[in-house]
């Protein structure tokens, strides 16, 4: 049994779509968060640069003692998983694997799409995670450059015209090309979900990376004997780096339960 909390991180909102399902299928476990929202969006950043962040977000985060970090940013996974594992001496887990796992066991067709950041569809991370889980498997990536900051600023509601436009403009490919499964490449999109499953239609197949990731978890903390006693309760504290009041808003309504007051503001640059 271990009772040290399980840290979380993504650019801002995106990543409580992870901590959503870890409350719900470890909730004896204590979790601490943080939202780099000074710096979102991160998709369009250089390789040195989302290195340098992950580094500042990760050190920000074993100033406690965690037993585990959950990227839950499928921008950073997708660039800087390898290095950000290799430099720490905890588990470190990403978006990417569980989410491929997940699209390889639901298609039918083997035609699996992925939308994600420009910075995580250049890498080619997710394209290579799926064929070197089943070569036969084709895939097709999409970057979706505005879906983040739309997101970020709320617009996530059906009859939005103005992301119902834009989503349309960026499914369209992947639907002409045949996919059945469509991975949600970046913690972001699930707050999308209602609007992406109204234009796939019934015949796609939505698979969230941070769901995944969040089961991912899991399996590993289960089978390395790192679980809180089930019969506690576990706690969660949210970090941001810029205003707390607005994170706190947006939150409250996404993770259906109050934050206000909850949030701390810390200085990123600091670690």
């Amino acid at each position: 049994m271990d009772t040290r909390p399980i840290g979380v991180f993504d650019t801002g909102l995106g990543g409580l779509t992870a901590v959503r399902v870890l409350r719900r299928i470890l909730p004896e476990e204590d979790l601490i968060y943080f939202g780099d929202t000074a710096r979102v969006p991160y998709g369009g950043r250089s390789r040195e640069t989302l290195l340098k962040y992950a580094r500042q977000d990760l050190r920000f985060l074993r100033s406690f003692d965690l037993k585990a970090v959950l990227i839950a940013c499928g921008t950073v996974s997708t660039t800087s998983l390898d290095v950000l594992q290799a430099e720490n001496d905890l588990p470190v887990i990403g978006v990417v694997e569980p989410a491929c796992r997940r699209a390889l066991a639901v298609t039918k067709n083997r035609r699996v799409g992925m939308i994600a950041t420009l910075a995580s569809v250049r890498s080619g991370a997710y394209e290579a995670a799926l064929r070197r889980l089943d070569p036969g498997v084709e895939v097709l990536g999409h970057p979706c450059p505005l879906f983040v900051p739309l997101v970020e600023n709320g617009r996530v509601h059906p009859g939005d015209v103005v992301i119902e436009t834009v989503a349309r403009e960026y499914l369209e490919p992947l639907l002409e090309w045949g996919c059945d499964t469509l991975i949600l490449g970046c913690t972001h999109y699930p707050l999308l979900e209602e609007i992406l499953a109204g234009i796939c239609g019934p015949g796609v197949t939505l698979v969230s990376a941070g769901e995944e990731c969040a089961f991912e978890l899991k399996r590993l903390l289960s089978a390395q004997g790192l679980r809180a006693p089930e019969d506690r309760r576990g706690t969660a504290e949210f970090y941001v780096s810029d205003q707390a009041e607005d994170f706190e808003e947006a939150a409250s309504l996404f993770l259906a339960e109050d934050i206000h007051h909850m949030a701390r503001r810390i200085d990123i640059d600091q670690y």
